[in-house]
């Protein structure tokens, strides 16, 4: 390394991550997780990920979260990870400790007022009062043998509108054997510069303390609020899978991970890896989906769609960012649609192991363009049958020839359907009802045969339509349709966003393939 790269790279500054889903993130509206499910995510967490601790639970607030936390207790203690589990606990002259007691744990996280509105209003309490309870609390905790992290509730309003009264709480407490002061945007008001500015106040004051900053999503600036936190100074941020949280949730973790390491170079416990693994087991307990745009997480985050993007990753990375996804146990992809080229479809091949001749493509790419017309996506799972669908009737000699049609259905109504059909360069037009709209265009079709063309038309004998296996139902259905004309069986196929598209466009492939016998009789 040279000696300016030396210089200018920063050092690297180690943020201990606490992650509460478990607490703040079960205040989700409609989630609730059962126990085993805690369990489950804590495990994870603890384990896979790597967090440094977890917040578990309330204290006192129900028998099954008394449940859920022995669970978790005795779990961590036989793995060695007891003091990093941590439950909520309210200055209640040592009922919360009881509690906490009888669950196992020996981590509080005291909850304590960090605005003078909160303690005048809230508690009716003066603030000597609700310190003098509070250092009882921290002195009970203590004789027990209990960890001590303190919350200042409010921390945010306090700095605000009552900053003498988050010192004089500070002035008593820093010595009193607190652990970690977590300093709580409880209702989300901030904005990354006034995050800075009272941080840089704390930390001024009380450079040897251990901040935590615990973020709201609010204004949706919890993640840029954590980043100004610890440039600030801050040793340790709360986070949640998903951004699970009271309201509009508390940081996700995904995002402030890719953050502090691609940003500004700091160190964390957490296995990248196992990041996409954990979210979508949490998407699925508390069944709060992740929007696919969502960072690091997302399931259209990792994926190409215009092709300009797929061309460019071709010619050395140049759509890459420092977010690759195999960092999160993902890998890149290239969607098929509207948008796509060549290259998308190319590197769709490629991880298929298909190659296909520039004709080939021209033909598949116009095929998806036509699909991502009618619907958002196409799957690399139906790109095969794509491929079949176009290719395999190519050499077929169009004489018959869909020029336009229209079919529609109305309640109380029979179907129509109105057609014009190119037979051998003459153009006919017929309109007829049906029982459905796939009839009522057969029905035209076999006028025109019989009527005016005089000739016979197939008979349909079967009728089928299924999805591509390994496709998706949003994309392809492929219609097959069997006929019988002059005592042979044909069968015809066609792939579409549509059934009833499906099925016209079977239909012209066997008038296609039976108009050579018309012509061989005449």
């Amino acid at each position: 390394m040279s000696h300016l790269e030396t210089k200018n790279k920063k050092p690297q500054v180690r943020i201990e991550i606490m992650d509460t889903t478990l607490r703040d993130g079960e205040q989700t509206s409609g989630v609730t997780f059962i126990p085993h499910e805690k369990l489950q995510i804590a495990r994870l967490l603890l384990e896979e990920l790597n967090v440094d601790r977890v917040e578990i639970a309330s204290a006192r607030v129900s028998d099954g979260e008394m449940d859920s936390a022995k669970y978790i207790c005795r779990w961590a203690k036989r793995r060695g990870y007891l003091n990093r589990v941590e439950i909520l606990g309210f200055v209640d002259d040592g009922k919360s400790l009881d509690w906490i007691e009888a669950v196992g744990g020996c981590v509080i996280n005291l909850l304590a007022k960090g605005s003078l509105r909160h303690c005048k209003e809230q508690l009716k309490k003066s603030p000597e009062e609700h310190l003098a309870d509070i250092l009882r609390n921290i002195k009970m905790a203590h004789e027990r043998g209990f960890d001590v992290n303190i919350y200042l509730e409010d921390w945010s309003n306090g700095m605000k509108d009552s900053p003498e009264y988050v010192f004089m709480l500070m002035d008593e407490l820093k010595e009193s054997g607190v652990k970690r002061f977590m300093l709580p945007d409880t209702l989300g008001i901030l904005n990354p510069l006034q995050v800075i500015e009272y941080f840089r106040k704390m930390r001024k004051r009380y450079p040897d303390i251990h901040f935590d900053f615990h973020a709201h999503n609010d204004y949706d600036l919890a993640v840029s609020n954590v980043l100004a936190a610890v440039l600030s100074g801050a040793k340790g941020l709360h986070t949640s899978i998903n951004g699970l949280g009271e309201r509009a949730g508390n940081a996700p973790l995904a995002s402030v991970q890719a953050i502090l390491k691609d940003h500004f170079n700091a160190k964390t416990s957490i296995r990248e890896g196992k990041l996409n693994a954990v979210s979508h087991l949490v998407e699925s307990y508390s069944g709060i989906a992740i929007p696919p745009n969502k960072p690091i997480v997302g399931s259209s985050v990792f994926t190409q769609v215009a092709g300009i993007h797929a061309d460019g990753d071709n010619k050395n990375n140049l759509y890459y960012n420092d977010l690759l996804p195999e960092r999160f146990g993902r890998k890149r992809e290239y969607a098929l649609g509207k948008a796509s080229g060549k290259a998308n479809i190319r590197k769709n091949l490629e991880e298929l192991g298909l190659e296909l001749s520039d004709e080939a493509m021209r033909k598949v790419t116009a095929r998806i363009i036509e699909l991502g017309d009618k619907k958002e996506l196409v799957t690399q799972e139906d790109l095969p049958y794509i491929i079949s669908d176009v290719l395999k009737h190519n050499t077929i000699d169009e004489k018959v020839r869909l020029v336009s049609y229209m079919v529609s259905t109305a309640y109380g109504l029979k179907p129509v359907a109105s057609i014009l059909l190119e037979v051998n360069g003459v153009v006919y037009e017929e309109n007829a009802t049906g029982d459905g709209q796939f009839d009522a265009f057969v029905r035209a079709i076999r006028h025109i045969y019989k009527q005016k063309l005089g000739r016979k038309f197939p008979w349909l004998s079967n009728y089928s339509v299924t999805i591509p296996p390994g496709g998706r139902t949003d994309a392809l259905v492929q219609t097959s349709i069997e006929w019988i004309f002059n005592e042979r069986t044909f069968r015809t196929h066609a792939l579409d966003a549509d059934q009833t598209e499906a099925a016209i466009k079977a239909t012209i492939k066997l008038l296609n393939l039976i108009e050579p016998t018309f012509n061989t009789t005449m």
